[in-house]
């Protein structure tokens, strides 16, 4: 399982730097401004970082759910910029808007500390019991 985040956080690395670095080329291709495509571009590229970064950090369970979603958003965004471009629509509005909001949203998710389940039942005595034998 762990190869296949390792494997998961290359790949967004990878697509990040080809997007950042050909985003004049892709821009114009896709009928989006460059300052998008740079940032669809570096979020990926910082998501693929965190996820790499936080693999010992987080359950492999986590992981699973967070590149489940990833990536049938991004399946689904891509069908949907497909379908939006044969329109005469933003595509590729479309296409980098998902790439930049989820993979923002991915990078949050990872980097937020980890949250502890506690209980919420006070301890003390005093709080859990009333106290029947005391006049009121």
């Amino acid at each position: 399982m762990a190869a296949g985040i390792i494997a998961d956080g290359l790949v967004k690395l990878a697509l990040g730097t080809v997007v950042t670095a050909g985003a004049g080329r892709l821009g114009a291709a896709l009928g989006v401004p460059v300052r998008s495509t740079v940032a669809g571009g570096v979020a990926l590229v910082l998501a693929g970082g965190l996820e790499l970064g936080h693999l010992r950090r987080r359950p492999l369970r986590t992981y699973l759910r967070l590149m489940t979603g990833f990536d049938s958003g991004l399946a689904l965004a891509s069908l949907a910029a497909v379908v939006v471009a044969r329109q005469g629509g933003a595509g590729g509005s479309v296409w980098v808007g998902y790439l930049t909001v989820a993979s923002l949203g991915f990078a949050a998710v990872l980097a937020a500390p980890r949250q502890t389940v506690s209980s919420s039942v006070d301890p003390s005595p005093s709080s859990s019991r009333v106290d029947r034998t005391s006049p009121a």
